[in-house]
């Protein structure tokens, strides 16, 4: 597959990798695809409830494998006992692992906290990064909580944030082959999308496979959105 340097606007940083090249009509398809996003999810957000940077970053390495519902029931108790990130990095990850117990896999999310907190401690004195580069050196942060962070907090799009809803969302849209790694997605949907929409497309792609485009029983081909572009359950696999 060719590739291109990715264009830098608005003076945003240069992408550490190049994007597949993607043809006009593939672009302006995507465009089509975007305008029905916001007219049915002009108002999509991020779910997961935060009020700091700290905070999100928290509850993004919580939701791994785990529902935003679950993980916004855990975190107002857990942000409360642990308010500052010295106080994750004070405590151990047995003393958190109370606060996470009813999301799965909460004793190596305690020592994922712990420790993401600490390096955060010493080595960026409490701050959230503002790089992809820096938040994955955080245990338990990969590109995908990265991107959600730097998007959600810092207006910051360096990447397209994949999660199960996105990446069946780009399949059954023909938007990228099946089979395609979840790193290729993310780059084809960099190169389909202005990058200054990364962050929002993401939350409208979320909020239509959580609540039309499921995995199983959604109702796929009942949505406008899906019916413009003949995807329906028969035709798509759901």
């Amino acid at each position: 597959m060719s590739v291109r340097t990715p264009a830098n606007p608005r003076g945003l940083r240069d992408l550490p990798f190049a994007l597949p090249q993607v043809s006009a009509s593939q672009k302006q398809r995507a465009r089509r695809i975007a305008n029905l996003l916001e007219k049915h999810y002009a108002d999509a957000y991020c779910e997961l409830e935060y009020t700091r940077p700290h905070e999100l970053l928290i509850a993004t390495i919580l939701s791994a494998q785990a529902t935003d519902v679950g993980v916004n029931r855990a975190t107002p108790a857990l942000f409360k006992a642990f308010p500052e990130p010295a106080d994750y990095a004070g405590a151990s990850p047995e003393e958190i692992e109370p606060y996470i117990k009813t999301i799965g896999l909460f004793r190596t999310k305690a020592k994922a906290l712990h420790s993401a907190m600490s390096v955060l401690v010493e080595n960026f004195d409490s701050e959230v990064p503002r790089t992809v580069e820096d938040l994955i050196t955080l245990r338990g942060v990969a590109r995908k909580t990265a991107n959600v962070v730097l998007g959600n907090c810092y207006g910051i799009n360096d990447g397209f944030v994949v999660d199960t809803h996105v990446q069946r969302f780009a399949i059954r849209f023909g938007l990228v082959e099946p089979g395609c790694s979840i790193a290729m997605i993310e780059r084809t949907l960099m190169s389909l999308f202005p990058r200054d929409q990364w962050c929002v497309l993401s939350h409208r792609i979320i909020f239509h496979g959580r609540r039309a485009c499921t995995a199983r029983g959604g109702c796929c081909k009942e949505h406008p959105l899906c019916a413009s572009y003949g995807v329906a359950c028969e035709k798509r696999d759901c």
